[in-house]
């Protein structure tokens, strides 16, 4: 970034101005790269510099030259001041990106000659590669590369002396051949380069959670997450996966309350892990997409933490680093199992404690339920789900907002909710009847894709439950929300939510669009495995076939310079022995000679073209006329001009096309 600045001194005299057609093409690339990254930009920042280079367009299409100093000085300091402003930093990947794009959108007011246009070419590559540190799916790569053609477009228009004279469809065809010429090397690379196992360099990033799940909840706060179609994580099973009642994935177990939210207990990762009783019952993969923190959903109820994991008091995994990128780690579970069969006096009072204040209503009927079944704490459980279930409640995303007494104000006034209102109301509950009570998020369902095999988990499976301490049986999971809407436990999220709009049979529910969304997911998982998922890891493996252990440093240089080699040496050789077809001048004329050729005048090897049309005029009269016009249309547009001048190439084009010959009869 140092070495780009928009100048403030005029260009030498003797540069050549811009093209109308290269600097179109400049403005498009400017464009595409503005596009890659607006995802991430502030929405206005992206306006605005779309209409700064929208205006510089149709100025230069007019007629105008570059800005005076005078302007662009101060929209340098104003684009700096605004991106400190809005980001605290000039420093790191979100403020860094929007500076650069901005300097590069600038930079087209002052665009007038080749210079301009090869330095801006060459940052505008940078901006698109630049945009892969946000996202690197299959679908932002392809956008990406498809911003890479206007630029190499920018770069072949620059070097022509008339960059108009074809079509713009046909002056494309031949960047997208040499991309396409340029795919073999870059695999090759991108498969042998030497990768690194950390990063050479790395920014300050921002800390927010692209999952929606954290180590926060309140009733109300899911319901963004909760409408995130996107994929979270696609689980693959040894064997049959388990049913789609059994599909918790685990994530945040939360003890404390302070009467609005729920969240961790502060020393949840000092304790040893509550112990399990249990067998494995399920072993699977999970491929995480990054989530920018460091917890690890499992399968509930996770046996083992995964490699380069730990388990922490409450059963829930943390890495031992933040996941910024698509991770996979294999582990297993049960679904038969006492856990913490005993509590410790430290752990019980965490497990029962409430602020002073909230939930007296609450308070009362937790206190009838006690009073009624005594210590049954399970029949205490079901009485609560019971009235869940037949108390007027319903689930909806859209609640009604709830006042400062989030408990009482839900239970007795709105009684519409999902899954965070109605698991951290029943948690709420048994503390109140004197019942250890934990609320746990995570993720529950999915959708299995038959294509693939696998389980595919979306942010919208995103999802709380309860876990209550009974006598003898450790921690039970209770779902209140499945005691309200029984589909989003048994069907999943979606389900639920189209049964609680009342939608039945929508646009969704067609089998082709399902299939078609199977399919490319499946594309989306061999992406992340195959591309984004090869690391320095499975790169020192991927020679054991070939007898090499472990693939060095020195091993991969070798087989790096050795490839590079040949593949030069093959594009070297095409270029060395290809067919030279001259431009389409030159195409036309080999139509032309192949006409005389049938009509029995075939041109003598070295034999110029003026003689070639005398004699050509000679061997037949009846066409001397057309013929000495061909000659001369040829010859001036061949050495009149560096490139055939379109109109008379179209007429050339046009009097060969309509050119009659007759056998010669000698």
């Amino acid at each position: 970034m140092t070495r780009f600045r928009l100048s403030l001194t005029r260009a030498p005299v003797d540069e050549p101005l811009l093209a109308p057609r290269p600097f179109d093409l400049l403005c498009l690339t400017m464009a595409s790269v503005l596009v890659v990254h607006a995802l991430h930009l502030p929405w206005w920042l992206t306006l605005t510099l779309a209409v700064v280079l929208a205006a510089r367009w149709r100025q230069r299409s007019t007629g105008g030259r570059q800005a005076p100093f005078w302007i662009k000085l101060p929209l340098i300091g104003l684009l700096l001041a605004v991106v400190i402003a809005y980001y605290g930093t000039l420093f790191g990947r979100e403020p860094g990106s929007a500076f650069a794009v901005g300097l590069l959108v600038l930079k087209m007011l002052e665009s007038e000659h080749r210079r301009d246009a090869r330095v801006a070419m060459a940052f505008a590559c940078f901006g698109l590669m630049s945009a892969l540190l946000f996202d690197q799916n299959l679908m932002a790569t392809f956008i990406v590369a498809l911003g890479l053609v206007p630029a190499v477009a920018t770069l072949r228009a620059i070097e022509k002396v008339d960059p108009a004279a074809l079509p713009l469809r046909r002056d494309l065809l031949p960047v997208l051949i040499t991309l396409l010429a340029a795919v073999p090397l870059a695999a090759f690379a991108f498969v042998f380069v030497p990768r690194l196992s950390t990063p050479l360099w790395g920014a300050p990033t921002a800390d927010k959670s692209v999952t929606g799940l954290s180590d926060r909840m309140a009733p109300g706060e899911m319901a963004e997450v909760l409408t995130d179609d996107t994929p979270a994580m696609r689980v693959t099973f040894e064997g049959e996966p388990p049913m789609n009642a059994s599909r918790y994935f685990r994530a945040y177990t939360m003890t404390n309350f302070d009467g609005e939210s729920w969240s961790p207990s502060y020393d949840v990762g000092t304790r040893q892990p509550s112990l399990l009783e249990g067998t494995p019952r399920f072993t699977y993969e999970i491929s995480l997409e990054p989530t920018r923190q460091r917890v690890l959903p499992l399968m509930d109820m996770p046996v083992a933490a995964p490699g380069d994991a730990r388990l922490r008091s409450d059963r829930t995994a943390v890495a031992d680093r933040r996941i910024d990128e698509v991770y996979r780690y294999q582990a297993s579970a049960t679904t038969d199992y006492r856990l913490d069969t005993t509590l410790d006096p430290r752990q019980r009072r965490q497990a029962l404690q409430l602020p002073n204040g909230i939930g007296p209503q609450a308070h009362e009927l937790a206190a009838s339920w006690a009073d009624h079944y005594g210590n049954d704490h399970l029949a205490i459980a079901r009485a609560a789900l019971a009235m869940f279930h037949d108390g007027g409640f319903r689930y909806t995303l859209a609640p009604a907002p709830l006042g400062r007494d989030r408990i009482d104000d839900f239970l007795f006034h709105t009684r519409e909710g999902y899954c965070e209102h109605f698991s951290s109301t029943f948690t709420f509950l048994m503390r109140a009847a004197g019942i250890p009570a934990r609320v746990v998020t995570g993720y529950q369902g999915g959708y299995w894709n038959k294509l693939g095999s696998y389980l595919l988990v979306r942010h919208a499976d995103a999802h709380a439950w309860s876990e209550v301490w009974l006598e003898g049986r450790g921690w039970v999971r209770f779902d209140p929300t499945g005691a309200v809407r029984p589909e989003r436990v048994s069907l999943g999220a979606a389900a639920a939510a189209a049964t609680g709009s009342g939608s039945e049979g929508g646009f969704f529910d067609f089998a082709w669009l399902h299939d078609a969304r199977d399919r490319w997911d499946v594309v989306n998982q061999w992406w992340n495995q195959a591309v984004n998922g090869f690391d320095a890891l499975r790169q020192e493996g991927m020679l054991q076939p070939f007898g090499i252990r472990r693939a060095e440093v020195g091993d991969l240089a070798i087989i790096l310079a050795v490839g590079c080699a040949l593949l030069v040496a093959v594009a070297l050789g095409w270029a060395m022995f290809q067919r030279r077809e001259g431009d389409a001048l030159d195409a036309c004329m080999r139509r032309l000679e192949r006409k005389l050729a049938r009509a029995g005048v075939t041109r003598r090897t070295g034999e110029g073209p003026r003689h070639f049309f005398a004699r050509a005029a000679r061997s037949l009269p009846a066409e001397r006329n057309g013929l000495e016009r061909l000659s001369q249309l040829y010859l001036w547009s061949r050495y009149a001009f560096d490139e055939p001048p379109p109109e008379s190439l179209s007429e050339f084009r046009q009097r060969v096309k309509e050119l009659k010959v007759r056998r010669v009869v000698k």
